[in-house]
C-alpha cells in the first residue's frame, strides 16, 4: 500500500483495511494475496464518447493501476475449496448487462465427489417433520428473478477486485419454504447447508458450506433458490443444481449445492462458514450463536474500474471509468478525489437509480503533472454506512506520465 495512502488513514483504520484487502490468492498451489467486477467483455473503447467534455476526442490508452499483483484473469485456478475464477475488470462496457456465466467470477469449486448425474433432492426439516423436495419440483415452480449483483467477502486489491459479477437469475422465491417447512413467525431460523464433502485439504479454506437466517431477513432480502443463470443451467462451479442466492448479502451466504434447509432453534451456534466470514462481513468479533450475527449485507461500495486515456483537441485527458453497488437506497452523490491533500468532488457522471445490479460512472480527469496518484471514492451522505469505503478499503493507484 503506498506510503501516503497509510498517512492518510488513522492506523487502526489502515490495519483493517489492510487486512481485509489482503488474503489468498491460489495460483496453482502457489499462495500470492486474496480476496463480485466483470462487466461485460470486448473493446476498452465506451460506448459514450461524448459525455464528460470527450467530444471529438480519441481514445489512445489505458493507465493501468499499479501495486496489484499480476494474477491470471477469467481464467479457472485451482480445484474445490482451493478453485477460484477472477474476473477481469478492466474490460467492462456500458452496455454489458450482465456478466457472461464462464468468468462469473468462482471462489469455491464443485468438489470431486459431487455426483451431479445422479437425482437430486432437499432434504427439508422442521423438528420431527422432515420431507424432501426434488430438484425437478424447484425447477417446474421456477421464474424469472432478476439481475443481481454478488460480491464476495474475500473481494480484494490482491484479485484486481475481481471477485464480483452479475447475472441474471431464475429461481424460487424463498417464501415457498412456508409451503415446505410451515414457517410462522419472522424470528424463525433457518439453517441452508450444502454439500461440502471435499477429497482434499484445503490450504486457504475450510469444509462448512452452511449459513444460518432470520426467517425475516430472508424474505426481506427476496432470496432465491436459483437453477438459472444468464439464462442457462447452473454449471457445477455455480452451484448446480440448486443454490441459494440472497440480493445484497456477500456471496459467502448465497450457498451453493443445497442439499439440506431446516429450522434450528435460536441458541443454534453459528455455523463454520459464518465463523470464517465473521470479520469480512462486519461483525462485532466472532459471535458464538448465529442469532448475534447481524445480517451479511453489502454496504454502499464503488472503485475505479479503468482509466483511459484520452487526446481531445491536441490535449491528453483521463476518463475514470467506475462501478458503484450495494445499499438498498440510492446514492444521491459520490465524490472522487485523487491526492490526500485534495478535496473531494462530485463524480460527473453517474445514473441515480435503484438497483440490485451495478451502477456505471465516468469522470474527466486533468491530471496536474506527471505523477503516482491514488483514486478514492466517498459517498457524499455521511449519514449512510460504508464500512469499506470509509476505510480506503476500494483505493486504485495509477501512474500517470503523461499529461
Amino acid at each position: 500500500m503506498p506510503r501516503d495512502f497509510k498517512i492518510n488513514l488513522s492506523r487502526r483504520e489502515w490495519l483493517t483495511a489492510s487486512v481485509l484487502a489482503s488474503g489468498a490468492i491460489l495460483v496453482g498451489g502457489e499462495s500470492l494475496c486474496s480476496s463480485v467486477i466483470m462487466l461485460g467483455f470486448g473493446k476498452l473503447q465506451s460506448k459514450d464518447p461524448t459525455q464528460n467534455g470527450m467530444s471529438g476526442g480519441k481514445q489512445i490508452g489505458v493507465a493501468e493501476f499499479i501495486g496489484e499483483p499480476r494474477v491470471p484473469m477469467d481464467t479457472i485456478l485451482g480445484s474445490e475449496l482451493d478453485g477460484r475464477l477472477y474476473t477481469d475488470l478492466s474490460s467492462f462496457n456500458f452496455d454489458a448487462p450482465t456478466t457472461p456465466s464462464e468468468i462469473f467470477f468462482i471462489r469455491t469449486r464443485a468438489s470431486k465427489l459431487l455426483n451431479a448425474s445422479k437425482p437430486w433432492s432437499i432434504r427439508l426439516s422442521a423438528g420431527e417433520r422432515e420431507s424432501s423436495v426434488n430438484v425437478d419440483e424447484i425447477t417446474r415452480d421456477s421464474s424469472h428473478q432478476g439481475v443481481h449483483v454478488m460480491e464476495c467477502a474475500g473481494n480484494t486489491r490482491d484479485s484486481h477486485f475481481g471477485m464480483i459479477s452479475v447475472a441474471d437469475w431464475v429461481g424460487v422465491p424463498i417464501s415457498k419454504l412456508s409451503e415446505w417447512l410451515h414457517v410462522t413467525t419472522p424470528t424463525t431460523r433457518i439453517l441452508v447447508s450444502g454439500f461440502d464433502t471435499y477429497s482434499a485439504a484445503s490450504s486457504s479454506s475450510i469444509p462448512g458450506a452452511s449459513w444460518i437466517f432470520s426467517w425475516s431477513d430472508l424474505l426481506s432480502s427476496r432470496a432465491f433458490l436459483a437453477t438459472k443463470m444468464n439464462g442457462q443451467s447452473l454449471t457445477l462451479d455455480h452451484g448446480a443444481p440448486v443454490r441459494l442466492v440472497v440480493p445484497g448479502w456477500y456471496g459467502c451466504a448465497s450457498i451453493k449445492w443445497v442439499n439440506s434447509i431446516s429450522i434450528v432453534d435460536d441458541e443454534a451456534p453459528a455455523t463454520s462458514q459464518m465463523q470464517e466470514y465473521a470479520f469480512r462481513t462486519h461483525q462485532q468479533g466472532v459471535p458464538r450463536l448465529a442469532r448475534d450475527f447481524d445480517p451479511a449485507k453489502l454496504d454502499p461500495a464503488t472503485m475505479p474500474i479503468r482509466v483511459e486515456k484520452w487526446l481531445v483537441n491536441d490535449h491528453v485527458k483521463y476518463r475514470v471509468v467506475g462501478v458503484l453497488w450495494g445499499g438498498s437506497q440510492p446514492v444521491k452523490e459520490l465524490q472522487i478525489r485523487f491526492n490526500p491533500d485534495e478535496d473531494y468532488v462530485a463524480v460527473q457522471n453517474i445514473q441515480h437509480t435503484v438497483s440490485d445490479s451495478w451502477i456505471f460512472w465516468t469522470h474527466t480527469w486533468i491530471p496536474q503533472k506527471p505523477d503516482t496518484y491514488i483514486i478514492r471514492l466517498r459517498v457524499a451522505d455521511s449519514s449512510v454506512r460504508t464500512k469499506r469505503l470509509d476505510m480506503g478499503f476500494y483505493a486504485r493507484t495509477v501512474r500517470i506520465t503523461d499529461v
